[in-house]
């Protein structure tokens, strides 16, 4: 598919230009994540009409990062997909599937004549019902993988899992009325229950309060890493694979068991090697980089050596600033006399930094950001090895384990800052014609170190980058399973409790406006504030109907008609207790073996998710109505409609 051909079939999807374009255009947008969903992963060309290059996408978030979305809605999008993939490295699918199919929701419930406050109001309702149930279904980590306890688990009837009797958090009914304020994550609800929603098209990460876990024993269980993770790969076997490999080497490196409680993903990197078969993948203690052949002359030299190092988290040239003294591009300075050039001022500065890092003995820097050809060429000279792209956390560890002090500009390098116990060893040699980097080196800092680093490798190189986002996705998924010390039974069971629990409290206000409006009094206690929750409730449940059904179809074992045909009936089985749990299948695995392995969801990632895709139909929601009816500004109603920041749409 070509970037012209999206931005066409978004338009022709718009059927009413003039109302309502913001909601419209989103719901569009969400379409191009429908066949990157579930674990059935997709390969897709992208390519550019007018360069005539090509990109090799596999996931939603590389196909927005490939587009030109020039609209205001389409950078919104972007930047929110963005700000998610940043912190979880996976559920942006999931996010950008349920923003279009709630915006349809919305436009739904707008076509019907519900006015914004309502929708809003109602669909906030639904969103808490929804992170209730994620928290009253939510998976003790401790109860899986290990030797299994009568007074720990119960085992559901068709799930094959064992839920904690116990819930994560302790949370109200989803339909009882809530009385007081109760805080759920970043939202606030008020004496009547609705939330008062803060919008703004910066969605930055709140640490959220509504995870927690079960309180632990003097001496907890450890879960079984192995187990779960199969559970966690989401269809990416191999990628997961080689994260529990790298969790298990970090654990084998500081001498914990190989069930450890924690995953530092903050100590993993990754290399990418074009040209060799995917099953050459491998995990390798220490940091694995690559160089090219004059820096490979100087780590042959360097590598029986004890070596001082300098570590520069920055850029290492004489342009380079820091965000506190970044002036703005393409400003010219313009005086009577005339100064010295930039290549005069650029070898008056490598003179400088040169003399400092000889006179220190330094002989490898790693650098955060870029250096120069230039800087890199004549440290070779002298043979000092520069390092770019280290990843901050890496060049944090290296301070870390050797008493190192990271610097900003090379000029500030003292004594006191160079390290040593960095020891660098040839890993393999890569020569070849077509290769620009020719050597791959080991750089560690000895036996303990928990540093590892990931080599991906493939014969085709556009696949190489739908790779490495697997692992990143496996391990983010690993990462954040023993953080919140829970997980989700995925596979659509988290999200049919979801359904269950909508329809059910939709049912509760459709009796509570019949029973207000058959009762003598014209304003019954009876009669909810919203008289239109039920209607909501059940459109968000249909929403999530639709998000099932399309992993279904993705796995290609059924049909869209099938597919919504299992979902109902597992929802008219239903018998509506408590334990309704036990009475859904895990539906992407239906006609599998009994023996197939359970699949998991991360409780903190589907909750993140949910939450931003629903922040994100309420600002462009809000964003069209103040477009299309205009804000009057002298009511108090309209004041509290206002978005914290401005939007400017097209």
């Amino acid at each position: 598919m070509q970037y012209a051909q999206i931005e066409t079939a978004i338009r022709e999807s718009i059927v009413n230009h003039g109302q309502h374009f913001g909601l419209q255009k989103l719901s569009a947008l969400a379409g191009i994540a429908h066949s990157y969903l579930g674990p059935s992963k997709k390969y897709k060309f992208i390519q550019d009409d007018t360069s005539g290059e090509s990109a090799l996408v596999c996931s939603c978030f590389r196909i927005l990062e490939s587009l030109e979305l020039t609209c205001a809605v389409g950078q919104l999008v972007y930047e929110t997909i963005q700000a998610h993939h940043n912190v979880y490295n996976t559920g942006s699918g999931c996010l950008l599937f349920l923003a279009g199919a709630w915006s349809r929701v919305a436009l739904e419930c707008l076509h019907r004549g519900l006015s914004v406050s309502h929708i809003i109001s109602a669909m906030s309702e639904g969103i808490d019902i929804c992170i209730d149930v994620c928290r009253k279904c939510s998976i003790s980590t401790e109860c899986l993988g290990v030797a299994q306890s009568e007074s720990c688990t119960e085992t559901f009837h068709g799930l094959g899992l064992q839920l904690s009797k116990k819930p994560i958090m302790e949370a109200p009914q989803a339909s009882s009325h809530l009385q007081g304020t109760t805080n759920i994550s970043h939202k606030t609800l008020n004496n009547s229950g609705q939330r008062k929603i803060k919008l703004s098209r910066h969605f930055c990460e709140v640490k959220s309060k509504n995870i927690s876990t079960v309180p632990q024993p003097q001496q907890p269980k450890l879960p079984n890493i192995a187990h779960i993770a199969e559970g966690l790969s989401h269809g990416c076997v191999s990628a997961m694979n080689l994260v529990v490999e790298a969790s298990q080497m970090q654990s084998k490196n500081t001498q914990q068991n190989i069930s450890c409680s924690t995953f530092d993903i903050t100590k993993v990197v990754t290399c990418v090697l074009p040209g060799l078969p995917e099953e050459n993948a491998c995990i390798v203690p220490g940091c694995i980089v690559l160089l090219s052949a004059e820096q490979a002359s100087v780590a042959h030299h360097l590598k029986e050596r004890h070596l001082k190092v300098a570590l520069i988290h920055g850029d290492l040239s004489d342009t380079f600033r820091h965000l506190g003294f970044s002036r703005p591009a393409g400003i010219q300075h313009v005086s009577g006399q005339s100064a010295l050039s930039s290549s005069s001022k650029e070898e008056e500065w490598m003179v400088k930094v040169l003399s400092l890092l000889l006179n220190l003995e330094v002989n490898l820097i790693l650098v955060s950001g870029l250096a120069s050809e230039k800087v890199i060429q004549r440290c070779c000279q002298h043979d000092i090895l520069v390092v770019e792209k280290v990843k901050a956390s890496v060049l944090k560890a290296f301070a870390n384990a050797t008493g190192g002090v990271p610097v900003t500009y090379a000029a500030q390098l003292k004594k006191q800052c160079v390290c040593t116990g960095v020891k660098i060893v040839i890993w393999r040699d890569l020569s070849s014609p077509e290769r620009k980097f020719t050597t791959a080196v080991n750089i560690s800092t000895g036996a303990n170190s928990r540093l590892v680093t990931a080599i991906l490798t493939s014969c085709v190189h556009g696949k190489l980058q739908a790779l490495e986002d697997q692992f990143w996705a496996c391990a983010y998924r690993l990462h954040h399973m023993l953080k919140d010390k829970a997980l989700l039974p995925g596979a659509g069971v988290t999200e049919m409790l979801c359904i269950h629990h909508l329809q059910k409290q939709a049912g509760h206000h459709e009796k509570h406006c019949t029973e207000g409006a058959g009762a003598s009094k014209p304003q019954s206690k009876a009669t909810p504030e919203n008289p239109y929750s039920g209607l909501v409730l059940r459109l968000m449940a249909d929403a999530l109907i639709d998000y099932i059904s399309t992993v279904m179809v993705n796995s290609g074992k059924f049909t869209k008609v099938k597919a919504r045909t299992v979902v109902s009936q597992q929802l008219q089985d239903c018998n509506g207790h408590l334990g309704i749990a036990a009475k859904f299948s895990q539906l992407f695995l239906e006609g599998e073996t009994e023996d197939t392995t359970k699949v998991y969801d991360n409780l903190s990632v589907k909750q993140e998710a949910w939450r931003k895709a629903l922040d994100l139909v309420f600002l462009v929601l809000q964003t069209d109505a103040e477009v299309i009816t205009g804000v009057d500004q002298r009511t108090d109603g309209a004041k509290e409609n206002l978005m914290t920041e401005e939007l400017f749409l097209e």
